[in-house]
C-alpha cells in the first residue's frame, strides 16, 4: 500500500476507517453498544491526536540544536504520557465509557502502521514470485 509522501494524513485517515469498522462491529455484536462506542471514539481520537502531537514535535526538533531538541522531545514525551494517563483515568471513572475499548483503541495508529508494513512485505513477495514465474 505504501504511506506515500503525506504519511501523517494517510495514517490518520486509515485510523479513522479502522475506528468506523470497529464501531460497526460493536453495533453488530453488542446489545447495548453505547459505552463501547464511546470508549472506542474517546481512546481512538486521543490516540490520533497524540500521533499528530508527535509529528509536530519531531518536525520542530529537527530544526533545533541537539540539547534543545532533546529537551523539547522529552517534554513532549511526558505531555503525551500525561494525556494518556488522564484519558485512562477518565475512562476508568466514567460509567458511560468502557475502559477496555478505550485501551484497545489507543493502539489503532500502531496497528495501522504495522499492518501497512506487513502488507508492503507480502505484496513485495507476491510481486517477486509473479516476476519469477514469467
Amino acid at each position: 500500500m505504501g504511506l506515500g509522501k503525506n504519511y501523517c494524513e494517510t495514517i490518520t485517515k486509515r485510523s479513522v476507517i479502522v475506528m468506523l469498522i470497529g464501531t460497526g462491529l460493536i453495533l453488530l455484536l453488542f446489545k447495548d453498544p453505547k459505552s463501547y462506542i464511546y470508549g472506542l471514539i474517546f481512546g481512538g481520537s486521543i490516540n490520533i491526536l497524540n500521533f499528530r502531537l508527535m509529528s509536530i514535535s519531531v518536525r520542530k526538533s529537527v530544526n533545533m540544536s541537539q540539547n534543545s531538541a532533546k529537551r523539547h522531545t522529552i517534554n513532549n514525551y511526558m505531555i503525551r504520557y500525561l494525556i494518556y494517563g488522564l484519558v485512562l483515568t477518565i475512562a476508568a471513572l466514567a460509567d458511560y465509557i468502557n475502559l477496555y475499548t478505550t485501551i484497545m483503541s489507543m493502539f489503532i495508529v500502531k496497528i495501522v502502521i504495522i499492518s501497512d508494513s506487513f502488507y508492503d512485505i507480502l505484496a513485495g513477495k507476491i510481486r517477486k514470485r509473479e516476476n519469477n514465474d514469467i
